[in-house]
């Protein structure tokens, strides 16, 4: 029970992370790290393959699209 609490605030905390960092990169990692604690969250509670799918699907393929838009749309050294 106090794991999965604790998991559950850290998938909170990753969001509102997610959300409010400037830097892109940080944005995205916070992001790829929120949708492993929920993957993990599921494991705990009996689900493999719900958490094998988040892990897949969001932490894998919706995260490599996120950087290959960053990479694509690119930042200049003097944009700010």
């Amino acid at each position: 029970m106090l794991l999965e609490s604790v998991l559950a605030a850290l998938s909170v905390i990753l969001a509102i992370l997610a959300l409010e960092f400037e830097d892109l990169l940080k944005s995205i990692i916070s992001f790829g790290a929120m949708c492993l604690s929920i993957a993990a969250v599921y494991w705990i509670l009996n689900a493999p393959y719900v958490a094998v799918f988040q892990a897949l699907i969001y932490g894998g393929a919706i995260l490599a699209l996120f950087l290959a838009a960053v990479i694509a749309i690119g930042k200049g050294e003097g944009d700010d």
